[in-house]
């Protein structure tokens, strides 16, 4: 069996949108309270991706399951 590699499984979906002070916030709906920020669109990418790997990290360390992500974008 291989196993995915750990960057594979902390690729998720996450809601990019400008904050009231200038930057640019990251939410991850998959993991509940893994938010993140930046000054940029790009540093605040990076900074979730790091916060989206430590998250599950922590998860795997405490032997709880990691949430699937099953985000679906929908306009309404």
């Amino acid at each position: 069996m291989t196993q995915a590699t750990p960057q594979a499984e902390s690729k998720r979906k996450v809601l990019l949108y400008p904050g009231e002070d200038g930057y640019f916030v990251v939410e991850v709906p998959s993991l509940p309270g893994c938010i993140s920020q930046g000054k940029t669109r790009e540093e605040a990418l990076a900074n979730i991706e790091e916060a989206i790997a430590l998250y599950i990290e922590v998860l795997q360390d405490r032997g709880e399951p990691v949430p699937e992500d099953r985000v679906e974008v929908v306009l309404v």
